[in-house]
């Protein structure tokens, strides 16, 4: 698939939250579904921008991060205007490009990539584990899958909705956030995979020799994709004050496009378990089947509130809640 890379304003990305975001209560979890219609109004857009051959030359390096374009967050309210750090809150230096970073960069034959390895027990895109389980190397990824049976690319921002989706493990993209257990669970499904045990999620984070990292029994910073010093709401928001955290604003799709925020799959080489699984540790929280709803691992921003690593737990929410820091990885029967 040819590729043209593009300068997209993140002041655009927040917008489109106000199309996707629910309008539930704070404190309310929704049901799976939501308006497809606004969705593909967000994927047409994106879509013109791309054909709309933009010049990056003509483009400054510093995309606008406006976050008054979030559902009608009100700047003056925020505080967004008045504040003075430019880096977070009101200019990015940040290059989104419209197919490398804003869409995942798939194929439509997905299939191609659940082959077995040379006669061996786990697809090519998995890891086995114990001897016993199949699991991802990387955080998920996501591509929809039409109706027509072909696939296109899914963005890593955007929560899916009802829209048919199929799980991908990719080195070097952006991986699905803003997604529910349960829907995370159905996307495994589609890839003739399933949402890990717990106690194979523990396996494949700790190896064989049990660790409390991936990497080793001592905390290493910069090995993973962990300790942002300022929480994304609040620098996206620009102001530290509870009323921001709620399910619409934790929803928002320019808050995983902030510096420092969530990275590619890979990205940090030295954030691999004994096994060769990447990022279980950090970047993101990973649903496990667990139907009461259970995430494991922690995110960019907190790895330590529930547990030291691997130990990570997070059991408050339930199965259909989602916010920028939730993701997930597969596993599966050896064959």
């Amino acid at each position: 698939m040819a590729q043209r890379s593009s300068w997209l304003s993140l002041r655009w990305i927040a917008a489109v939250g106000a199309a996707v975001a629910c309008s539930c209560a704070p404190d309310a979890e929704p049901e799976d579904g939501g308006d497809a219609s606004a969705t593909d109004a967000v994927i047409e857009a994106s879509d013109a921008l791309e054909d709309a051959a933009v010049d990056d030359s003509a483009v400054d390096d510093s995309a606008t991060i406006d976050a008054r374009a979030d559902g009608g967050i009100d700047a003056g309210a925020q505080g967004m205007d008045a504040r003075a750090d430019a880096r977070a809150d009101a200019r990015a230096d940040v290059r989104v490009d419209a197919r490398a970073d804003v869409w995942v960069d798939v194929r439509a034959d997905v299939r191609a990539d659940v082959r077995l390895v040379d006669g061996g027990t786990c697809p090519a895109d998995m890891v086995l584990v114990g001897g016993r389980v199949c699991v991802d190397r990387y955080e998920a990824a996501l591509v929809e899958v039409l109706a027509d049976a072909t696939t296109r690319d899914w963005s890593p921002y955007l929560n899916p909705e009802t829209r048919r989706v199929r799980a991908i493990s990719r080195a070097n993209v952006v991986p699905q956030g803003y997604i529910s257990g349960a829907q995370s669970a159905g996307a495994c499904a589609e890839a003739g995979k399933r949402l890990c045990l717990r106690d194979e999620w523990m396996l494949a984070c700790r190896g064989p020799s049990l660790r409390t990292y991936p990497y080793g029994n001592s905390f290493v910073m910069g090995a993973c994709n962990v300790g942002r010093a300022v929480h994304p709401l609040i620098s996206f928001y620009g102001r530290n004050d509870p009323s921001i955290f709620t399910f619409t604003n934790m929803n928002n799709p320019g808050i995983n496009q902030q510096p420092d925020s969530l990275a590619r799959t890979g990205q940090f080489d030295r954030c691999v378990s004994q096994d060769g699984l990447f990022d279980m540790f950090g970047n993101l929280h990973e649903w496990i089947a667990e139907a009461d709803g259970t995430f494991k691992g922690g995110f960019y921003a907190d790895t330590n509130t529930n547990g030291a690593g691997c130990l990570y737990t997070t059991t408050a929410h339930g199965y259909t809640y989602r916010d920028y820091s939730t993701g997930f990885r597969c596993c599966a029967d050896p064959r």
